[in-house]
């Protein structure tokens, strides 16, 4: 045989093996993660939710930032029902297509109903009113994204492939919420003269629902003809009870050890991420603070570039090694910029005076950034290998739970982040008002602001190693489970041919 018929062979062999795992298009990876991000276009205008709650519906600061805490707690709870109810769904249109259409369609009434018709309310039904959209709004939130993390597990069961879904995904959140800020400050906010006017919350819901309407739409079309029960895990829907999610999260080791990772760098990248700290580092420490937002461009370059190379790094060596080593990338410019803040002097930072402690400063609060959202970016593909982990090892093929489970952990850890922003500020004297810009230098800001913005981050890093070297599924285990579930499709398939027959 020539070695041209050998080459094609070969390919075809590979080709008809990728078929097997059920193999995406590449247009269907970089859409199907599009009807996710739809629902980060409603968190975006939901950010400004408390300015338009306390000033113009009248609830107050109290009471507005006493609403919004209490829907997280129900937030949480919801994952779990939702997951499950998604779980036991076997109907025509599939699992996943249902879920992202509800989600929509409940994001967008509960938005559209709250942003022009709360306000109106009589005063004596304002606040059960706001409340009651609001609760709304969180159901569908929690709809969308039980339907993406479940929807990663049915697209595409090619461990090379599901980093490029957490890949695009990411992308999507980047580069939206790069322009997020100018779309407000520069377009809304001078339009409609300020937070103070409805008129602005209701020209950014029309476009917030347009836009989510749009890329739902893409991530439905990318999944249809994937959502069908012989994708479900061995091809067959389980009668999932409330009593599996306990035994699920109690016998999958990869799921513990992921919600250790997982949680403990959201905990420490939300309170790293807080508008504070912030301020303290640019305000402060530098005091430069609109070079913060100098960096926002430059910043946009490098993370995107960071995800392109990481992501392919990740499709060849697994998704566990190249969060890992996105985790290690993390730890080092970080410590390096410690380092860098402490033996340095700050106040020589700034683009009018290019020297040693600029550059250096500029490379390492790009890079640490990149490396961040990279390490976030691949914790997306680890939830459907966890997914298959569960299916090979029971039978049960339950994206709902896993994922739910996930979110409602990492939700009820996470919330802690502002309080731990609170303990610590109070613990050096702001105890009436956060610090801000025009707050004088000292050691208690300097060292606070480190624990923060460094050490905390550094601690959920170091737990994500860890937990990691005890994480089984790389890519040649991921391999493995993959042709068990193959194997075990065509067993089932024969039998149920055999029954027909």
């Amino acid at each position: 045989m020539d070695k041209k018929k050998e080459k094609a062979l070969v390919k075809d062999q590979v080709g008809e093996q990728e078929n097997n795992i059920n193999r995406a298009q590449m247009w269907q990876l970089i859409l199907f993660p599009a009807g996710g991000f739809s629902q980060g276009v409603f968190m975006g205008l939901m950010m400004l939710v408390s300015y338009y709650a306390a000033g113009i519906v009248g609830l107050g600061t109290v009471v507005a930032s006493l609403v919004i805490t209490g829907t997280r707690i129900f937030d949480s709870i919801t994952d779990p029902i939702v997951g499950l109810v998604l779980d036991k769904t076997k109907g025509k249109y599939g699992k996943v297509r249902p879920f992202f259409l509800a989600g929509f369609l409940l994001m967008s009434l509960s938005t559209l109903l709250m942003f022009f018709t709360a306000h109106l309310a009589p005063e004596g039904i304002k606040l059960v009113y706001f409340i009651l959209l609001y609760g709304i709004y969180i159901l569908g939130y929690t709809c969308t994204g039980v339907a993406n993390l479940s929807g990663q597990a049915i697209i595409t069961r090619d461990p090379k492939q599901r980093p490029i879904l957490g890949g695009f995904q990411t992308t999507y959140t980047t580069v939206y919420f790069a322009f997020f800020g100018m779309y407000l400050s520069l377009y809304l906010v001078p339009k409609h003269q300020g937070f103070n006017n409805a008129s602005l919350f209701q020209e950014f819901v029309i476009t917030t629902v347009i836009l989510s309407g749009i890329l739902v739409t893409l991530g439905i079309l990318a999944i249809w003809s994937k959502d069908r029960v012989e994708n479900f895990g061995i091809g067959e829907v389980n009668n999932i009870k409330v009593k599996d999610m306990w035994q699920v999260l109690k016998g999958n080791r990869p799921l513990q050890l992921f919600v250790l990772s997982a949680t403990s760098d959201k905990l420490a990248l939300q309170t790293q991420s807080n508008q504070v700290i912030g301020v303290m580092l640019y305000g402060i420490i530098i005091g430069n603070y609109a070079m913060s937002g100098q960096m926002a461009i430059p910043g946009l370059v490098v993370n995107l570039l960071m995800l392109f190379l990481g992501i392919r790094y990740a499709m060849k060596f697994g998704t566990k090694k190249g969060y890992v080593t996105a985790v290690w990338g993390c730890i080092i410019v970080y410590s390096s910029l410690f380092f860098l803040l402490w033996l340095g002097d700050p106040s020589q930072i700034g683009f009018d005076n290019i020297g040693f402690m600029t550059i250096a400063f500029v490379i390492l609060a790009l890079a640490g950034p990149a490396f961040i959202l990279l390490s976030s970016g691949l914790t997306y593909p680890m939830i459907p290998d966890i997914v298959d982990y569960e299916t090979s090892k029971t039978g049960r093929f339950v994206p709902g739970i896993i994922s739910t489970t996930y979110s409602f952990i990492d939700k009820m850890v996470s919330s802690l982040s502002q309080t731990i922003v609170g303990v610590v500020l109070a613990g050096i004297g702001f105890k009436a008002a956060f610090p801000d810009v025009n707050t004088p230098y000292s050691e208690s800001v300097f060292w606070a602001a480190m624990f923060l913005n460094i050490g905390i981050v550094l601690i959920g890093w170091i737990i994500s190693l860890i937990a990691m070297k005890f994480y089984p599924l790389t890519k040649d285990r991921m391999i493995e489970i993959q042709k068990e579930l193959n194997a075990r499709r065509k067993d089932s398939k024969i039998e149920e041919d055999r029954m027909i027959n």
